[in-house]
C-alpha cells in the first residue's frame, strides 16, 4: 500500500480548463516527496483533492489506502496540513492555539498541553508562549502553523511552502524536523514549493508540474538521468593552452563524464600529456538545472 496514491486525478474548476489533468504518482511511506512548480501551477489543488476538500472531475486518490472523499473524517486524523497562509486565531496565544487544535484533533488536553509545549520548545518558539498571535512575525507564525500541522503526530504531512518567511536558520531548524519526522515515525511528507535549493536539501524524489500537468517524476538521478542532466569536469590551464574536443566556458575547459568516478583518470590523462593545470573541479547538476531543463523542453514540444 502506497501513502500517497493517484490514478487519473483530474480536476475541472469551469468544466473546461483543468487546474488538474491526469495525475498519476504513487508514494511510498516514509517518503519526503517535492512537488515543484510555479505558483497557479495546481499544487494547492492536488493536496485539497488529497485531504477530501475537492472532488476529482475524473480519477481517483487515495491516502493510506483511504479515499478522501468518501473517508475525510479518517483521513484528517492521520494528517497535518500547514497552508501557505496560516489559519489561526490571532486573539490567542501560541499555547492557546495548538492546546485548541490539539482538543479538535480529539486530544486530551493534558496530552494536548504536553505536545504543545514540545512543539514550541523545537520550533524555538517557547519564550513566545504566552504572546497572541497577533504580536507574532511572519516567520513566528509559520513555525506555529508547523506546530498546528504536527500537533495530532501525523503519519502524512501536507505542507505548503513551509521554509515561506522563515531566515535561514529558522528554515535550518525546520528542515532538521521535517527530516527527522521522516526518519523516525515513517510518515510520508508531500511539500508543495518553488524553492527549488530548499527542495533538494530534504527530499528525496520529486514531481515537477505545470499547468496542471505533471512533466516529471522520480527521483533526483532518475530526473537527471531522464532529461540527459550529466556531471561535467572542468580544468583551468596557462593562457594561451586549450584542450581537444573540450568545450571551452569562460576560463574553464568542460567535458561530460558519465560518473564522477572517471575524473581521477581524466585529469592524470591531461597531466600525463604535458598540460599544466591550474585547477580542476567536478561541476554537479542540481535541482534548478534540472528543473528549468524540463521545463524548457516542454516549452519546445508545445
Amino acid at each position: 500500500m502506497y501513502a500517497i496514491s493517484a490514478k487519473n486525478l483530474t480536476k475541472s474548476y469551469n468544466g473546461s480548463t483543468n487546474a488538474l489533468s491526469d495525475l498519476n504518482i504513487d508514494i511510498e511511506e516514509g517518503t519526503i516527496f517535492g512537488f515543484l512548480g510555479p505558483n497557479g501551477a495546481g499544487k494547492t489543488t492536488t493536496v485539497k483533492l488529497f485531504t477530501g476538500l475537492l472532488k476529482p472531475t475524473k480519477g481517483e486518490c487515495s491516502v493510506l489506502g483511504m479515499t478522501p472523499q468518501e473517508n475525510p473524517c479518517a483521513v484528517h486524523s492521520l494528517c497535518g496540513v500547514m497552508t501557505e497562509t496560516a489559519r489561526m486565531y490571532i486573539q490567542l496565544t501560541g499555547i492557546q492555539n495548538l492546546e485548541f487544535f490539539a482538543q479538535a484533533c480529539g486530544i486530551k488536553k493534558e496530552e494536548g498541553t504536553k505536545r504543545a509545549q514540545e512543539l514550541l520548545k523545537k520550533l524555538d518558539l517557547w519564550d513566545a508562549r504566552d504572546k497572541k498571535l497577533s504580536d507574532y512575525s511572519t516567520g513566528m507564525t509559520q513555525r506555529l502553523s508547523l506546530a498546528r500541522a504536527l500537533i495530532n503526530r501525523p503519519k502524512i504531512l501536507f505542507l505548503d511552502e513551509p521554509t515561506s518567511g522563515l531566515d535561514p536558520e529558522s528554515a535550518q531548524s525546520v528542515n532538521k524536523m521535517i527530516s527527522s519526522l521522516a526518519k523516525n515515525t515513517g510518515a510520508t511528507v508531500f511539500i508543495c514549493t518553488h524553492q527549488l535549493r530548499y527542495a533538494q536539501d530534504i527530499c528525496s524524489s520529486y514531481g515537477i508540474i505545470e499547468h496542471g500537468t505533471v512533466i516529471a517524476q522520480g527521483s533526483f538521478a532518475t530526473l537527471c538521468e531522464n532529461i540527459g542532466c550529466k556531471i561535467k569536469a572542468e580544468f583551468r590551464l596557462p593562457e594561451g593552452d586549450k584542450l581537444e574536443y573540450f568545450n571551452k566556458n569562460s576560463d574553464w575547459w568542460q567535458t561530460e563524464l558519465q560518473s564522477e568516478d572517471e575524473m581521477p583518470k581524466l585529469l592524470r590523462s591531461i597531466i600525463n600529456s604535458g598540460h599544466e593545470v591550474y585547477e580542476a573541479r567536478l561541476v554537479k547538476p542540481n535541482l534548478e538545472d534540472v528543473y528549468f531543463e524540463y521545463t524548457k523542453q516542454k516549452k519546445v514540444s508545445l
